[in-house]
């Protein structure tokens, strides 16, 4: 039999196990964690030293499946608004890229790991209720119209996720098209949500609700 834990080692114990708990809860450590293994990575591949990242990470609140769709279209279609890409297929280190090559591969899966895609209502409490099929079509109708700027033929090819989304076409695609990142805003989603989100958080204001008013269908 081994001998029980003095107080002192279950004292320093649970000391260490409330820290790790902490860190596990805790996106700064997380991301201090990865920028380190990364410019550890790139410097001796560079033969250099100094940071990898130019500036703090940016942290946003999306408050429903509208929000977390917009800013996933947003993030995808960087290289086309960047015109380094001339299709989200040939984008190169993009969740957009990953998820098609998959669904090539496999033609009858409706979702992948990046993150759950599911046309079944609460399957999973993670999961945002729209198909691989519904989210592809989306980026797809957004990065034609980005890349031709033609207004008139966006009301012929509206994808109906936009509408099950209750977002303004037009207003999404002026989104997109923003060349300052939207993640300058702390929360992003509906107007419901956002004043749900101002009255839990005893805030006077946010910002981006006039952007929220804009591009959300009343």
């Amino acid at each position: 039999n081994q001998p029980k834990a003095s107080l002192a080692v279950k004292s320093k114990a649970n000391e260490l196990i409330e820290e790790w708990r902490e860190r596990l809860c805790d996106i700064s450590w997380f991301m201090r964690c990865l920028n380190e293994h990364l410019a550890r990575k790139a410097n001796a591949e560079d033969n250099c030293t100094g940071r990898f990242w130019e500036g703090r990470f940016k942290s946003q609140a999306l408050l429903d499946d509208a929000a977390v769709l917009t800013a996933m279209a947003y993030v995808d279609l960087n290289p086309i608004r960047a015109k380094i890409a001339k299709t989200p297929e040939k984008s190169d280190y993009t969740s957009i890229q990953q998820r098609i090559q998959s669904i090539l591969k496999k033609p009858n899966t409706h979702k992948i790991k990046l993150m759950t895609l599911s046309a079944k209502p609460n399957q999973h409490k993670h999961s945002v209720c729209f198909s691989n099929k519904d989210y592809l079509e989306l980026v797809d109708w957004s990065g034609r119209i980005i890349r031709s700027n033609k207004r008139g033929a966006i009301d012929n090819h509206i994808p109906p996720i936009l509408e099950r989304l209750n977002l303004q076409h037009k207003e999404f695609i002026k989104l997109l098209k923003r060349k300052d990142d939207i993640a300058g805003l702390k929360v992003f989603g509906s107007p419901v949500h956002l004043t749900q989100f101002i009255q839990h958080s005893e805030q006077a204001f946010v910002k981006g609700i006039g952007l929220s008013k804009a591009l959300f269908r009343t």
